[in-house]
């Protein structure tokens, strides 16, 4: 696993940005949300993006922000859907390992209240479910290390990853 930054991939609401936030302190690093980066790019939340052009022209903004991302000692908080682009998970696997942030389907349900506002790259019509389904085999196809989440908070999640981080070195 090359790099020195972590990459956090999971579902909406699996808490890529809050454990980023705690694991950055933890571990003296930067954070970087990607879905920032690209809402401050394009001067436009995800949803108005997805209303706007698409859930592909979004996938397609973040693939091309991914793929250019050029970070050190940072973690980085992708979208749920980066994992839809092979080029740009490629380029973020040489930027530090893979960490997927795996959460049922019951949990992410009770955990999300605004999946139609959220900004969500899905095709019209595609449930929440059926999304879950689609990207949790890619989520696993690139992750180096897979955690589990469920009935953990932020913060033991993040002390978690800490410790399977010490045990691979």
């Amino acid at each position: 696993m090359a790099g020195s930054n972590l990459i956090l991939i999971g579902m909406p609401g699996a808490g890529k940005s809050t454990i980023g936030v705690i694991l950055a302190k933890l571990l003296a690093l930067d954070f970087l949300d990607t879905d920032l980066i690209i809402q401050c790019r394009e001067q436009k939340t995800l949803q108005q993006i997805v209303d706007e052009q698409g859930s592909l022209a979004l996938r397609k903004i973040e693939s091309d922000v991914l793929s250019k991302l050029e970070c050190e000692s940072s973690v980085v908080a992708t979208g749920g859907s980066a994992v839809y682009s092979p080029t740009a998970m490629a380029h973020l696997k040489t930027l530090g390992p893979v960490l997927f942030l795996h959460v049922s389907l019951t949990q992410l349900k009770s955990r999300l209240l605004n999946v139609d506002t959220r900004g969500l790259a899905r095709q019209p019509g595609q449930s929440f479910e059926d999304l879950f389904h689609e990207r949790n085999p890619l989520y696993e196809q690139y992750a180096d290390l897979r955690i589990p989440c469920d009935g953990l908070n932020p913060e033991q999640i993040s002390h978690l990853i800490v410790q399977q981080l010490r045990d691979i070195k």
